[in-house]
């Protein structure tokens, strides 16, 4: 938002009463707003680039004798400019080539030794002279309005025609006439401004201004909420307005304006659209620009006669409604688009007109030939003005303003404000009633706020900011930002003035009273807190538990995005159609709410062992969500909490690893080890339909669960489409599982125990089996075996060491597992470990037909 110091002071003089907005200069001004209102983005001097510029009275123009396009033009400056060469009756010679030059009028010239202000700043300034051209020497040059900056024709010379409260005489600087002495513009930050819609406006930055200096402020007298409206003035040109959407179009107002006459802006009005970066078009268009920026309040102009012709009948009629399908509308900036559904649109027969509040279309815009109007102030639905905007690209200063809730209450104001003066500078003639279509909730027009009056306690207001102020100090505060505000003892009773759409609780009079006092008066101490410390939380802990157990086996962390691309989910044998899709991706790889961790993390291998690591485990601890309609109370997405893990090595590191799945295990049961869990392992008879299973070959996983509880996940190795597919090592397992059902009680969780102090027995049990029995189930009755008919006090461990089947014995297999046990009371001998082996087997002969070999 770019406000003028010089035209806050000077030029707007007319439409507000500000005051001197920097009274202790720009850097402390700059300072209080940074501090109360708003980040300054940059200071920009403005008034400097028009020194030496005069205004003059063109008194002769003559054809030159030897160019058929220049005029030898005699000008009067009133004698004030020194050291330039005049004729005896003091008047100066410019050599112009103009076409609009012309004898009486005024321009601006840029005398010897001044420089051209569009070059001013530049590495490589002009500054004029006097020369000759094609031999008549020419005293500087008068400037076309490109020259000057405030535009872009350069089509002709700036003809100054003043206001008829303006006295603008011959010899008068041009900074002077216009109020650019010392002009700085200050840029402040937008988004600072996202919750005050009339900071979008000068007069809401004026106000402000004064208001954090301590300042009343009284807005111009026109701006009201009912101001007094001209009746018709020529013939009638008939107007209706016809609001379909009044749900998001909560007023429209519109009226008709005969025989304006389309012309250059005066020029105080192209110095103020130039100040803030706009380029001046024509008197009417440049008016609803600038009362945009003044107020807030954006304003669109149709060509009456282009309307009523496309209504097809005796009037104009303008219809606010959503679009039909495939409906297409071309905008002013040529541009075609065909609106999403619920966008807001103006049409106008059969054909659309406008993008409501946005951007107006072709075949309605004022253009050269236009001499009947309609002027249209309207409030457009913030969020729906927001989704149109995105979904067509369109970001214009309308949609900025109407994107942040301007205030329906001064639409009224706004648009008699702008018949006045099209009324004055274009010679128009109001021929229509003000149309008014409201749809306001019930009392907002009669009070005069958008809101209710808010009743709040100097207590209240002091509690939060830690201040004494009395109820007379805040009540003052306020009024000088125009609330009205009555007091009882110490309750405040605050009414918001009607462009204010942010003041509904009284937590809101506490931010205003707060930002407008000043923060820096807050009071340095410590508050007065508990300083018992907040609870741990226990998801979190346990979040950080299971990382810290698989970082000390030697795991690595990743953090990946939640969301994937399709082609992803394709190669592990997801299907997209399951998961949620994201209609407005920020990149087209992350378009697909992913289903499980496995994707992810099997995307980052290939990657990984490219770059010379060989073997490695990744995991990762993260969101997921399974199926699409899996949805909550809310209609949301169901999340789960997984922990997902692969371990990986290439073929010359996995060389003598054995199996994968064996590797995978060891970092599961080291984690289960951790939070004192047993886990159970159920082999796949078959594939499983659901996501998180897809990735994995079901010959070659498992189902984990906690022993005697709940399903965990998965473990296993990958499908070979799937290793095919990722460029990944044979080498390649991993689990997924739901880790929050780790969290076990903390007498249950691993903890110290003393190692036997006695030495410790080995030995090896081999059972032949069929080849039917599982290695699981084996290893399970051993363990129980052993954990039954130990000797007591007794510390023992039991491992695989090898699964064997020989070619010759199709039918049977080999499994051989290492006991080691130590007694923590004496040394046990071999004779008792080989009699508690034998023991096993005999029993896990009648179990599993095992032999022992």
């Amino acid at each position: 938002m770019k406000i003028s110091t010089a035209a806050t002071k000077f030029l707007n003089e007319k439409y507000h009463s500000a005051g001197d907005p920097a009274p202790a200069g720009v850097e402390e001004l700059v300072r209080v707003l940074g501090a109360q209102l708003g980040a300054v983005e940059e200071t920009m001097p403005f008034g400097d680039r028009f020194k030496g510029a005069v205004i003059v009275k063109v008194t002769s123009v003559a054809d030159h004798p030897d160019a058929d396009r220049l005029h030898i033009c005699k000008v009067d400056d009133g004698g004030k400019t020194p050291e330039v060469e005049r004729d005896s009756e003091g008047l100066v010679q410019i050599v112009c080539g103009a076409p609009n030059v012309h004898e009486g009028m005024l321009a601006v010239w840029l005398p010897p030794g001044a420089t051209v202000p569009s070059t001013y700043g530049t590495e490589e300034p002009f500054v004029l002279g006097a020369r000759p051209l094609r031999g008549v020497v020419s005293n500087g040059m008068m400037a076309s309005p490109k020259e000057l900056t405030l535009g872009d024709s350069h089509a002709g010379i700036l003809e100054v025609i003043p206001d008829e409260d303006e006295h603008i005489e011959p010899g008068v600087p041009f900074d002077e006439a216009y109020h650019l002495q010392g002009d700085v513009i200050i840029d402040i930050e937008n988004k600072m401004f996202t919750h005050r819609p009339d900071c979008f406006g000068w007069l809401g930055v004026a106000r402000e201004i004064e208001g954090i200096q301590g300042r009343a402020y009284k807005s111009p007298d026109w701006y009201v909420t009912n101001p007094e409206f001209p009746g018709i003035e020529a013939e009638e040109l008939p107007l209706e307005v016809v609001n379909e959407i009044p749900q998001l179009v909560p007023r429209f107002l519109a009226v008709a304006v005969r025989g304006v006459e389309l012309k250059p802006s005066p020029v105080w009005l192209q110095v103020d659209l130039a100040r803030a970066g706009l380029r001046p078009i024509n008197n009417v268009v440049d008016f609803t620009n600038f009362f945009m920026l003044l107020t807030g309040q954006p304003i669109h102009a149709y060509d009456y006669d282009k309307v009523k012709a496309l209504s097809g009948g005796d009037k104009a009629v303008l219809t606010v409604r959503f679009p039909k399908p495939g409906e297409k509308i071309t905008l002013l900036n040529g541009k075609e688009i065909e609106p999403r559904a619920e966008a807001m649109m103006v049409a106008v027969g059969d054909q659309l007109a406008c993008v409501g509040g946005a951007m107006g279309g072709s075949n309605t815009e004022v253009d050269e030939n236009t001499k009947n109007i309609i002027i249209e102030a309207a409030n457009w639905d913030m969020y729906s003005m927001r989704k149109t905007s995105m979904t067509h690209g369109i970001f214009t200063d309308a949609v900025t303003r109407f994107n942040k809730g301007q205030s329906p209450l001064q639409n009224a104001a706004v648009i008699a404000r702008i018949v006045d003066e099209v009324r004055r500078h274009a010679n128009g003639k109001v021929a229509s009633r003000l149309i008014d279509v409201d749809n306001l909730p019930a009392g907002v027009l009669g009070r005069g706020s958008v809101h209710p009056p808010v009743t709040v306690t100097t207590k209240f207001i002091n509690d939060r900011l830690g201040w004494e102020l009395s109820a007379s100090d805040m009540a003052t505060l306020l009024i000088n930002v125009e609330f009205k505000v009555t007091t009882e003892g110490d309750t405040l009773t605050v009414t918001a003035p009607f462009w204010r759409t942010d003041i509904e609780i009284p937590e809101d009079v506490v931010e205003e009273v707060g930002r407008l006092y000043g923060y820096d008066h807050l009071p340095l101490h410590l508050p007065r807190r508990d300083l018992t410390p907040a609870a741990k939380n226990p998801k979190l802990e346990l979040k950080s538990q299971v990382r810290d157990a698989l970082a000390d086996a030697g795991a690595n962390e990743v953090l990946t995005y939640t969301f994937v691309h399709g082609n992803l989910l394709d190669k592990v044998g997801q299907s997209r159609d399951l998961a949620f899709q994201l209609s407005n991706a920020l990149s087209p790889d992350l378009q697909y709410y992913r289903m499980s961790l496995a994707p992810s993390l099997l995307e980052r291998v290939h990657a990984n062992i490219k770059s010379g690591h060989d073997h490695f485990a990744l995991f990762e601890i993260n969101k997921t969500h399974n199926l699409l309609h899996a949805d909550d109370d809310e209609g949301l997405p169901t999340e789960f909490d997984f922990l997902g893990l692969v371990v990986t090595a290439s073929d010359k590191a996995a060389s003598g690893q054995g199996a994968a799945f064996y590797e995978a295990r060891t970092y599961l049961e080291f984690l289960a080890s951790r939070f004192g869990v047993t886990i159970e392992y159920q082999p796949m008879e078959s594939e499983i339909d659901f996501p998180v299973m897809k990735p994995y070959d079901h010959t070659r996983s498992a189902v984990v669960s906690i022993k005697g509880g709940k399903q965990l996940g998965v473990i296993g190795e990958f499908k070979p489409s799937v290793l095919k597919a990722l460029k990944l090592p044979k080498h390649t397992a991993g689990f997924e599982l739901d880790y929050l059902a780790l969290d076990a009680p903390a007498e249950a969780r691993a903890h110290y125990n003393a190692l036997p102090r006695f030495p410790k027995v080995e030995q090896d049990i081999c059972l032949k089996v069929p080849a039917s029995a599982t290695y699981a189930s084996v290893y399970a009755f051993v363990a129980e075996h052993l954990q039954t008919n130990r000797p007591d006090k007794t510390y023992h461990t039991l491992i695989p060491i090898d699964i064997y089947q020989r070619d010759d014995d199709p039918e049977h297999k080999q499994i051989t597992l290492r006991v080691s046990i130590a007694s923590f009371e004496r040394t046990l001998t071999d004779d008792e470990v080989s009699k508690l082996l034998g023991d096993v087997a005999e029993a896990a002969a009648q179990t599993h037909h095992a032999e022992r070999i």
